[in-house]
């Protein structure tokens, strides 16, 4: 309960605006108790940033994407991406708040990296099997790929509020939404697959 108040407070004021008053009153505890587990503020927040990443990594791994063909696998980790960071936004304004700081917290967390490497290496392996297969190119890069279904996935939430002011909310519907998220993955999928296995499933 702490944590997940604890991550809207964060995640609405930055780590300077945030106030462990607010905190406790909104939890079934007291300042005192929340310095005792955490430390102080910035031990609080490392661990809320733990948390997000232990959610958004446990969620993938539940995707079961080893039972899956290839080309099937990475379409449903590029839309659960996307629709991941739409539904989850205070992660996405936690990853942004702690850029501004240079990511400096992230840095000291052991855990985070630990949490975060088999994102890389299930990424890796799901390429391995569609390049045995013969249905992904042989020249693309684990980590690159992850970081462009990141990229694809992460501004949506990050720019919403310029972008819609400048353009309208029409991408923010629900089904404009759904659209987003098959374009997402079909353009990872064509950057990945080769086109003759993406035209033999008829998405060429």
């Amino acid at each position: 309960d702490i944590l997940r108040v604890a991550m809207q407070e964060f995640s609405e004021n930055g780590l300077s605006g945030a106030r462990i008053d607010e905190i406790a009153a909104k939890t079934r505890t007291s300042k005192r108790m929340i310095y005792y587990y955490f430390g102080d503020k910035e031990g609080l927040y490392t661990r809320v940033l733990e948390e997000a990443y232990r959610h958004v990594r446990g969620d993938e791994a539940d995707l079961e994407l080893d039972t899956l063909d290839p080309i099937e696998a990475l379409d449903r980790l590029a839309r659960f991406t996307f629709h991941h960071h739409r539904q989850n936004p205070a992660f996405i304004r936690m990853v942004m708040i702690e850029n501004i700081h240079h990511g400096q917290y992230i840095e000291r967390s052991q855990s985070i990296r630990e949490l975060n490497r088999p994102a890389i290496e299930k990424l890796q392996s799901l390429l391995a099997r569609g390049q045995r297969d013969g249905v992904f190119r042989p020249d693309i890069d684990a980590l690159e790929l992850h970081w462009q279904i990141s990229a694809l996935s992460f501004f949506n939430v990050s720019n919403r509020a310029t972008f819609s002011h400048i353009f309208g909310q029409s991408l923010w519907a629900d089904e404009a939404h759904d659209t987003l998220s098959r374009h997402v993955a079909a353009m990872v999928l064509r950057y990945v697959s080769k086109l003759e296995a993406l035209a033999r499933r008829g998405d060429g």
